[in-house]
């Protein structure tokens, strides 16, 4: 599914078929790429258990999809429920924590490595 989409010039992923791509994942951090235009990268992330991503170099909006849960942005602590957006700087420690079951989140990187300023 993947690599139709990163051809198109117009896309359009259900959060099914996101959650499908993430489910083949068996280790790791479970985060399929969905599609690609320019910078932009769009991923579904669905973690299970704990949170192990580490900061990234370049600037992240996360649109949580499915699930609820508490979100470290490096200085504090808020809680978020499907339909929040999230946005994360590139280079700052964030994670989700303390997140249900069925939590699952689109990741839109964009942007130069470093990130905006």
């Amino acid at each position: 599914m993947a690599e139709k989409i990163r051809e198109s010039s117009a896309a359009h992923i259900g959060v099914v078929a996101a959650r499908t791509e993430v489910d083949k994942i068996t280790s790791g951090l479970r985060s399929a790429p969905l599609f690609e235009h320019g910078t932009l990268l769009v991923k579904f992330y669905a973690p299970r258990g704990h949170d192990a991503q580490t900061p990234h170099t370049r600037d992240e909006v996360y649109v949580i999809a499915q699930g609820r849960g508490t979100f470290f942005d490096g200085s504090e602590r808020r809680p978020f429920v499907a339909g929040d957006m999230l946005f994360v700087a590139a280079g700052i420690t964030h994670r989700f924590e303390q997140f249900s079951d069925d939590f699952g989140t689109w990741v839109m990187f964009y942007g130069p490595e470093g990130g905006e300023h």
